[in-house]
Parts: C-alpha cells; sequence; structure tokens
C-alpha cells in the first residue's frame, strides 16, 4: 500500500526539531510520498530546502490568500522565475485560491486568477485553496479553462459543488473532515462522487480527523482517512488505496505510481 499525503504543510513549526520522528510514524502507517505546499514569497527557499532533504518529500509554489496583502507588484513575477527555475522536486504552483473566512474576496480574486493562468502557461498542476468559495473557484476555472491538472485541496463541499469542480476535471482532496460524523453534508459528497477524483491529504498540522487536537495533526494520520472513506465508498481499504494512488499519480505526473502497486 502505497499511500500519498497529496497537500501537508510539513514546514510548519509543529513539525519542526521531530521531523524525522513525524516521517517515521507516517512511513509505518504506509505512507510513502509527501507534497509540501508554498504559500508565500518568503516560505519558498524553506519548502524548497526541505523538500530536498528526503527523496520522498516533494513541493509546490504559491501565493495563499490569506498572504496577498503582502506581496508586492513584483510577487507574480517572482512566483514564476521560481518555477521556470525550480528543481525536480516541485510538482506544482499552489497553493493559491479564495477564502470567504479570511481577508476579502475582491482583493483575492486577481491573484487567483494570474496564478490559474500561470499554471495553465508553464503546464504545472495547479493547488487551490477554497473556503466556502467553491461557486467562484468553479467560475474562474469554467472562464479561465486551464488544461493542467486541478487540485481543490479540503474538500468539505455539497454533492452538487463537489459534482461540479468533478465535471470541470478538478480532483477533490479529501482528509480529516470526512471522520466526523456530524459532517453529514461533505460525506455524503463524497460517498457519491467518483472514486477516480479523489486524492488524500492531511493539511497537517491543520484539518485533524476526528480524536486528534486541533494543530496536532501529522502525515500518519492519513491512515485513518483512508479507513474511512473506504467505509463510505464501501470497498477495501487496500483495493481503494490502489486507485488514490493511480489518482494521484495523475495529479502530480509521476508516472512510476501509475500501477497503484
Amino acid at each position: 500500500m502505497q499511500l500519498v499525503d497529496a497537500h501537508c504543510h510539513f514546514d510548519f513549526q509543529a513539525f519542526e526539531c521531530r521531523r524525522d520522528e513525524f516521517w517515521q510514524r507516517a512511513r509505518q502507517a504506509g505512507v510513502s510520498r509527501l507534497v509540501i505546499p508554498g504559500v508565500r514569497q518568503r516560505d519558498w527557499s524553506r519548502v524548497q530546502e526541505l523538500a530536498s532533504e528526503c527523496n520522498d518529500w516533494w513541493y509546490c509554489l504559491g501565493i495563499h490568500p490569506w498572504f496577498v496583502g503582502e506581496h508586492g507588484d513584483t510577487a507574480l513575477d517572482d512566483l514564476e522565475s521560481a518555477l521556470r527555475n525550480a528543481d525536480d522536486r516541485c510538482v506544482g504552483l499552489g497553493e493559491c485560491g479564495l477564502d470567504r473566512l479570511h481577508g476579502d474576496l475582491g482583493a483575492q480574486m486577481p491573484w487567483f486568477e494570474a496564478q490559474v493562468e500561470l499554471a495553465d502557461s508553464l503546464g504545472l498542476p495547479l493547488v487551490i485553496h477554497s473556503v466556502r468559495t467553491h461557486d467562484e473557484v468553479a467560475a474562474v476555472l469554467r472562464r479561465r479553462s486551464p488544461d493542467v491538472p486541478v487540485l481543490v485541496h479540503g474538500f468539505s463541499g455539497s454533492y452538487q459543488q463537489g459534482k461540479t469542480l468533478v465535471d470541470l476535471g478538478c480532483f477533490l482532496g479529501i482528509g480529516g473532515v470526512i471522520t466526523y460524523d456530524r459532517a453529514l453534508k461533505t460525506r455524503d459528497a463524497i460517498s457519491r462522487l467518483p472514486i477516480e477524483a479523489l486524492v488524500l491529504e492531511t493539511d497537517a498540522p491543520d484539518m485533524p480527523p476526528a480524536g486528534v487536537a486541533k494543530g496536532e495533526n501529522e502525515p500518519a494520520n492519513l491512515r485513518q482517512v483512508l479507513t474511512v472513506l473506504a467505509a463510505l465508498k464501501k470497498q477495501e481499504e487496500e483495493v481503494l488505496a490502489r486507485q488514490l494512488a493511480r489518482n494521484v499519480a495523475c495529479l502530480y505526473g509521476w508516472p512510476d505510481l501509475e500501477s497503484g502497486q
């Protein structure tokens, strides 16, 4: 079983000084790779340096909607330069996106649209942060029509919103949300959406699954997400894991994972 944590903030302070310990636990839980998103310019070099420390760690670079206000006029040009000059550990642009609960959508939108366009022009997978903005994200993707794989990470919307995104060609990141019995809307949506459109993620140290304290999520908890997803999909974990490996391989361009073995 090769599980991939498609979105994990492994560079965050929560993992500092104990990163090897956290990774060892993840490996024991069946996690074979993880992808570290870059969320703002001042963090890009740290993310790149961290990913270079292990062959199983990969990264993306982007400007998160929470941090658009701290970036100047040259930031998008700097992002393009960083992505063009990135090493082969870089597998996408992200995370970027929209967040209705944090900041102003009007201020976030130009940054999001510019990064959608940039990912398309560079031929890079796009990793999107979307909090209560699935309809707006879908509208941008419909208008821009990027010809690259797209991940809407941390999906927690309705079935109709999920179907709209999947119909647009998106993958949906499935994490700790589905482990909560009270998350009826999202659990129902995931149970009905096609398995071929789903990838696993933890968003660690955030988005903890049931029973894990806020801020204490870690890559090893990906196995708990798989177990719940298998129950929702009424599939054996091993069979589901193979399909999920194929999905994330398609997302990030990893031919060696496409067999799902």
